[in-house]
């Protein structure tokens, strides 16, 4: 009997598993519990970030209101039968999202992946603790209110995602959160510096999660970001990387313009290739306008093209 090759095993182990035991069932490698560290270290973590914010342009970006963005991109084959609530392949495909940085208001609208006639729109307005402020949920699709629990956690989770994967240093810079950094590793070849930060609340509706920013050596930019997943049941454990590749400066902020996604943790699988298609800061769009089924008013019209 032939032996099977490794990458064989994977997609039976893929199709034998159910999609939560193939991704949850083992612990993060990451441990979620900060370990106690000196203030001199984690000055000298912040200062790394900021290193890589500045690089990327955080002057400018402090003068952003509001951000319009557009996204093309194609899901690998497997992740979607793994993780079909977080995938959502046949309602996720081309997108506009809108984000309001300062208020942690983030607005996707996708249209399908094969139809371009589906739809879903995503509003999601983080909470705010110091006045009791809940998280916001909305979640549409074609145009009809859902109140599926599973895709609601999901839809959270990505949502929150969105401004870690397009600003990076600059979405995590200046925040006060346990932070430290963890050795080199090499990424595409570029030695970086592993930034390892605890964010509390975490992604979406998780109450903590890990983030490590991988800062090149040379040039200062962020090159990696790598991540748990513990704001969904069917991710809780997982750990996911995102790759920036290339870069384009627009408005004063160098973007990154195309992403690699893949799930590292229990297992490596890769998931997503997606590319920023479209740009627009401060239009002066508001939460109303982004609340749904649609984009409405100033958030309306898509992002201007790259």
């Amino acid at each position: 009997m032939q032996a099977l090759n490794p990458d064989r095993r994977l997609v039976l182990c893929a199709g034998l598993l159910a999609p939560a035991a193939l991704l949850g069932a083992c612990g993060t490698p990451l441990p979620l519990n900060p370990p106690p560290g000196s203030s001199a270290a984690a000055a000298a973590a912040q200062a790394r970030l900021m290193d890589s914010a500045l690089a990327h342009g955080l002057e400018a970006y402090r003068q952003y209101q509001d951000i319009s963005v557009a996204f093309t991109g194609q899901w690998r084959p497997l992740i979607n039968g793994i993780q079909p609530e977080v995938v959502d392949r046949a309602y996720r495909g081309a997108s506009e999202e809108r984000l309001l940085p300062s208020l942690g208001a983030v607005a996707q609208s996708w249209r399908g992946s094969d139809d371009p006639r589906l739809r879903k729109h995503v509003f999601w307005h983080r909470g705010d603790a110091a006045t009791a402020r809940p998280d916001e949920l909305g979640l549409w699709y074609d145009g009809q209110a859902s109140t599926d629990a599973a895709r609601a956690a999901a839809s959270a989770l990505v949502a929150e995602c969105c401004g870690l994967f397009l600003l990076g240093p600059l979405w995590l810079a200046g925040r006060c959160m346990p932070i430290e950094v963890n050795g080199t590793e090499r990424v595409n070849g570029r030695l970086c510096d592993a930034v390892q930060v605890w964010l509390r609340p975490g992604l979406g509706r998780s109450q903590q999660d890990r983030v490590t920013v991988l800062v090149d050596r040379d040039d200062q930019l962020t090159r990696r970001l790598r991540f748990t997943l513990e704001g969904f049941a069917g991710t809780r454990g997982a750990v996911a990387e995102v790759d920036w590749l290339d870069f384009s400066r627009r408005f004063g902020v160098l973007w990154p313009t195309r992403f690699y996604e893949e799930v590292v943790h229990p297992l490596r699988l890769p998931a997503h290739d997606w590319a920023l298609s479209g740009l627009s800061v401060n239009r002066g769009f508001s939460l109303a306008d982004l609340r749904g089924p649609n984009l409405s008013g100033a958030a309306a019209a898509p992002a201007a093209p790259l």
